[in-house]
């Protein structure tokens, strides 16, 4: 089956796609199951393949979609990668193409964060990339480019 969905701003990568009741179904390498490939899966599995392949991230420290309670709410964020001590790393929002890169996205991920505590954060819709630190206490610092997985641990 074609790519029926945008190129992005990083690599796209060749999935096991199908057709299944007129809704195109990806299977997700990580969680080992099929899912329906919306736009903002799309950009999810092509990012994480990216983090792997190209920056060399852990798949085995990535979880995807987990869910987490904030403020007495269950929210479900889109991925995190930890660290080798099983300690959170990067927390990573991922949206549609069609969806800008705002404000709310950022609340978004901040909120998440509060409970999660990952020194680190990438935020994409697959025409942009954001990736910066966001320690407490401290100021933002947004990233020129991606970083590898192992400029991120010895930060």
């Amino acid at each position: 089956m074609n790519n029926p969905f945008a190129d992005l701003c990083y690599n796209t990568y060749d999935f096991r796609l199908k057709n299944e009741n007129g809704r195109i179904i990806i299977f997700d390498e990580l969680r080992k199951k099929w899912l329906v490939c919306t736009p903002e899966e799309w950009v999810r599995q092509n990012l994480i393949r990216f983090l792997i392949s190209e920056f060399a991230f852990p798949a085995n420290l990535i979880a995807l979609e987990k869910s987490l309670v904030v403020a007495g709410r269950n929210y479900r964020f889109d991925a995190l990668v930890y660290d080798k001590e099983v300690t959170p790393l990067m927390i990573i929002e991922c949206k549609a193409p069609s969806v800008k890169l705002e404000q709310a996205v950022f609340d978004q991920i901040w909120n998440y964060n509060y409970e999660i505590g990952a020194p680190y954060f990438l935020i994409t819709n697959g025409m942009n990339f954001i990736m910066g630190e966001c320690r407490r206490g401290k100021d933002i610092i947004f990233f020129p480019e991606v970083k590898s997985y192992s400029q991120l641990i010895e930060s």
